[in-house]
Formats: C-alpha cells, sequence, structure tokens
C-alpha cells in the first residue's frame, strides 16, 4: 500500500512538473518594454551617454562597448534595456551590421 502511494506521489510531481514547464513556456520571457522608452527614436542625442553607461556597465569590454554603444545611439535614437540582448526592441540597433556581417551595436 505505502509503495503505491509512493507511486502515485512521484507521479503527480512529474505531471505537475510537465504542467510548470508548459505554462512557462507559453508565457515566453513574460517581460514586455514600453516603447516609447526603448523603441526607435526614444532617446535624445543627450542622453546617450547616461543609456550607454548603463548597457555598459557589466561588460569586461568596457571602452569598446561604450565607443561603439554611443555610435550605434546617435544614430538609432535608442538603446536597447538591460546590459546584453533585448535588440529587437530596437530595430534599428539590432539591424546595423558590420562589413563582416557581426552586430555593430553591442
Amino acid at each position: 500500500m505505502a509503495k503505491s502511494y509512493g507511486a502515485l506521489f512521484l507521479l503527480a510531481l512529474i505531471v505537475f512538473s510537465l504542467l510548470q514547464t508548459m505554462v512557462m513556456a507559453s508565457s515566453g520571457s513574460g517581460v514586455k518594454y514600453n516603447p516609447k522608452r526603448y523603441g526607435p527614436g526614444s532617446l535624445k542625442r543627450s542622453q546617450c551617454g547616461k543609456e550607454c553607461d548603463r548597457r555598459c556597465s557589466k561588460t569586461q569590454y568596457h571602452n569598446a562597448c561604450i565607443l561603439f554603444c554611443n555610435k550605434c545611439c546617435r544614430k538609432c535614437l535608442c538603446v536597447p534595456p538591460g546590459y546584453y540582448g533585448n535588440k529587437q526592441v530596437c530595430s534599428c540597433y539590432n539591424n546595423w551590421k558590420t562589413q563582416q556581417g557581426g552586430p555593430k551595436c553591442p
């Protein structure tokens, strides 16, 4: 009898875990960004320095990050949220590539 309760408990735990995984996957990252704050043209040139300082604050290559972030910000007038990624929020920032096809903006 105790073995059947243990097996039933284990089965319920697995089902619960699968359901939780499916719910988490269907909701995506769950983070939505305000397009007025982060979209293309959302910044003034005077705001680029502060936003690039924030964007590059945790990188190992701080000077290069600041240089290219400011260049991209002056052209696109936006800097994506966070320290890394999220470039889809700012299409110009995301689509500007180097001659080799790599990303220009950090």
